[in-house]
């Protein structure tokens, strides 16, 4: 059995955060550490970590990208899982990535859809198959393999000691699972697993500017990622590096 850490980023988010953190606490193969990073908020976050007794990193510099990477810094175990605050994992979320990353190999990483709640039946339909599936689909065409989903994954910690010194930290208008999605290197397998579910949010659908507000933020990272590597040579070099782990 592997160890693992989960980490959640944070900002004023306190509500969300309680309740993320009672869906962990009913996990069947407990966290060997939860670690919330707090993103410079003024609401009660501190007390309801500890209320939970779990380990809060305040971390200054704004953006969900700096906190994740912190956070990914900071974790001691083997695996690091990643959650936003507003995810519902299921009670069997971190069985499962346990079981598949322990049988994967030490440079893996996998990902899972995610259910919308908390809006009409219609928006969290269109959220989970336009939205969500496009950016899988989507993404997955551009990359060569599937993007990893901010609120649904988790990595190795050997797959984060090769990425930490080449994610992008000092950008807040940057995608952390696109940008850590982007460096990961063609000897670095990540898997999809449409069994690796959890309740996400339907929020970013509340208003035109909050569903722009991301999409402004992806088109950033779009252009942050490509200029850093061509995505056409970056999806050719990760492709024969499947056919080489395959040989």
């Amino acid at each position: 059995m592997s160890t693992i850490s989960v980490v959640i980023p944070s900002r004023n988010d306190a509500q969300m955060l309680a309740s993320c953190l009672a869906a962990l606490a009913r996990q069947s193969r407990r966290a060997d550490e939860i670690i919330v990073i707090d993103n410079s908020s003024t609401d009660n976050t501190a007390a309801v970590c500890e209320a939970a007794q779990v380990r809060r990193i305040s971390v200054d510099l704004p953006g969900i990208a700096a906190s994740t990477a912190a956070g990914f810094d900071a974790a001691r175990s083997e695996i690091i899982a990643r959650l936003d605050t507003d995810s519902r994992p299921p009670a069997d979320w971190l069985q499962r990535i346990e079981a598949i990353l322990d049988k994967s190999g030490p440079l893996s990483a996998v990902t899972g859809p995610g259910d919308f709640y908390g809006s009409s039946r219609l928006v969290c339909w269109l959220g989970r198959h336009l939205y969500l599936g496009g950016y899988f689909r989507a993404v997955g065409l551009l990359m060569g393999h599937p993007p990893l989903f901010g609120s649904n994954f988790a990595l190795s910690a050997d797959v984060w000691e090769r990425l930490r010194d080449a994610v992008i930290r000092n950008n807040p208008c940057v995608h952390d699972d696109f940008d850590i999605s982007y460096h990961l290197r063609p000897d670095m397998a990540v898997y999809y697993e449409p069994a690796l579910r959890v309740g996400v949010s339907a929020r970013p659908f509340e208003s035109w500017h909050s569903l722009g507000r991301r999409l402004a933020m992806g088109v950033t990272t779009l252009r942050v990622e490509f200029a850093e590597e061509p995505p056409l040579r970056r999806r050719r070099e990760r492709l024969q590096g499947v056919v080489e782990r395959r040989r």
